[in-house]
């Protein structure tokens, strides 16, 4: 029988992995973490976890490590740098990675690890903040079977729905269909509320009606109300969207798939944080439409 994980390592702990880490321990699992974010981690520490000064040290102490990076390069970096984790890799030589990269960076990651013998899954996921918070989040996982089922304990203490999709990079290629969903979404959500706005109508009412008909959506209900109250409060910042859709878009130019509707929405995001709003929520997409129709001012930053 398989030796149950005990220890867990954590690299990353932005504003999902700060709540991922927390239910971690909730869910019993001996915590050790790293982040470049000194507060972060002394936060996690005081929750339970202790802490490792470098990716390497996280390694040595752990059965798994999973990370929550903001990017591509910043998951090549705690994998291969001087101190990375191919160099110490954890005791079941396994590790996880939560953010969203690449699809192509994966498959490399995932056959340069092989090479050493270390199992890596691609395990995005969705749900927001609210989802890494209240363990609710949808992970969507690429890489070998067995390792899948090695690591499934641990991916059930922060997601209710965890799902194994294919080989390495089909979990990222799976999260960047989702971001492509919820990038157009939204930018039809502003669209409607900009065009009820200008005709008058009660946005909220016009929310209400909406959700209880065909058009109704995940973005229209969680984030409808942000939307209405040009609340730009960051939750998933417009940055890191326009990181993935560049993702969507680089995947789509290897596999010669035209995808309009991403390229006109990414532009709509490009203008947003040529305005200074990249660290607005990602719902703030609204301001573009606030210009282009000459309604009421952009809201303050979210960081003011």
């Amino acid at each position: 029988m398989r030796k149950m994980i005990r220890k867990v390592g954590f690299i990353g702990l932005g504003t999902m992995g700060q709540w991922m880490a927390a239910n971690l321990i909730k869910a019993g699992f001996q915590l050790i973490v790293h982040d470049v974010a000194s507060e972060a981690v002394a936060k996690t520490v005081e929750a339970g976890a202790a802490a490792a000064d470098s990716p390497a040290e996280v390694g040595r102490q752990s059965d798994v490590v999973i990370l929550m990076l903001p990017n591509t390069p910043d998951v090549q970096s705690v994998l291969f740098s001087n101190d990375g984790l191919i160099h110490t890799p954890p005791a079941k030589r396994l590790i996880v990675d939560m953010s969203t990269i690449s699809p192509v960076a994966v498959r490399q990651f995932s056959a340069d690890l092989a090479a050493k013998k270390i199992a890596f899954l691609d395990a995005p996921v969705s749900g927001g903040p609210t989802g890494a918070r209240d363990a609710s989040l949808t992970i969507m996982v690429g890489g070998d079977s067995d390792a899948f089922e090695m690591a499934r304990p641990v991916l059930n203490a922060l997601g209710t729905s965890v799902t194994h999709v294919g080989n390495a990079g089909a979990g990222q290629t799976l999260k960047l269909c989702n971001q492509l969903i919820c990038g157009v979404n939204i930018q039809a959500i502003c669209e409607a509320l900009a065009l009820a706005r200008a005709s008058g109508i009660d946005l909220s009412l016009l929310r209400q009606v909406l959700l209880g008909g065909s058009a109704v959506s995940w973005m229209l209900d969680k984030l409808g109300p942000a939307m209405i109250d040009r609340d730009p409060a960051a939750g998933f910042r417009i940055d890191l969207m326009l990181k993935d859709l560049k993702l969507v878009q680089e995947l789509a130019f290897e596999l010669s798939v035209p995808l309009p509707a991403t390229a006109l929405v990414t532009t709509q995001y490009l203008d947003a944080r040529a305005h200074g709003e990249g660290s607005n929520g990602n719902q703030a997409l609204f301001t573009v439409y606030d210009r282009s129709s000459n309604q009421a001012g952009p809201p303050k930053r979210a960081s003011e």
